[in-house]
């Protein structure tokens, strides 16, 4: 059986730490690391490099780390200001109808902390701040419910073919 090298393991950080364990635990067993890697379906040099860092570092070498990549752009803290001024809504932040958009809230990133987003990812951090996209109810401000209820009632049931139940 052979393996891809060129992907990543899947799992978080906790779960690929308990997989390095249970290698361990079979390492210590006796079981030579090509029998290993078959039975955790891994590659064998893997297994090797698991049971190297083992015996240098103890369970330290072989402890679940925090996957790197590029730090974020914004700090928790700006990101929480952020939501207040999304809160207070776009007209409170000086565009001219109170609709947020991707390319809004890119430019007030921009403006507020100095950090520019491209479009295209200003969703990505907004999801990862728990927001969702939403489509604006297009309604007039100004309609009367209780005028429009009386109106379907009353006009809509005998203009319309058939009874509304």
């Amino acid at each position: 059986m052979s393996y891809s090298l060129d992907m990543r393991p899947f799992g978080s950080p906790a779960q690929l730490e308990q997989r390095r364990l249970q290698a361990i635990a079979l390492f210590e067993k006796g079981l030579p690391p090509v029998d290993i890697a078959k039975r955790m379906k891994v590659d064998r040099r893997s297994v090797r490099r698991w049971k190297s860092s083992f015996l240098k570092q103890g369970q330290a070498g072989i402890k679940a780390r925090p996957a790197s990549g590029r730090p974020p752009k914004l700090s928790s803290r700006q990101k929480r200001q952020l939501e207040r001024s999304l809160l207070r809504g776009a007209q409170n932040a000086g565009f001219p109808t109170d609709l947020w958009t991707c390319p809004r809230i890119g430019d007030l990133i921009k403006r507020r902390f100095a950090v520019e987003y491209h479009v295209n990812h200003i969703g990505r951090l907004l999801r990862s701040m728990g927001w969702t996209p939403q489509k604006p109810e297009k309604r007039a401000r100004e309609r009367d419910e209780k005028a429009v209820q009386k109106w379907i009632r009353e006009d809509w049931s005998r203009i319309k073919k058939k009874p509304v139940s």
